[in-house]
């Protein structure tokens, strides 16, 4: 899955420790939408659907 570095500097603001989750899961609902890249929208979008902010 390809990440823009906009969304990729975003995952990096997340504890190291539950990244690898957090990538999974936002790679997951990319798949399910279609997707084959990442963005800063998406990525906002997919956070804001498990309750991050």
């Amino acid at each position: 899955m390809n990440w823009n570095p906009e969304a990729e500097a975003k995952l990096k603001e997340i504890p190291f420790f539950v990244r690898p989750a957090v990538r999974k899961r936002i790679e997951s609902l990319a798949r399910e939408a279609g997707r084959d890249a990442i963005d800063l929208a998406f990525y906002e979008e997919a956070k804001a659907q498990f309750g991050q902010k």
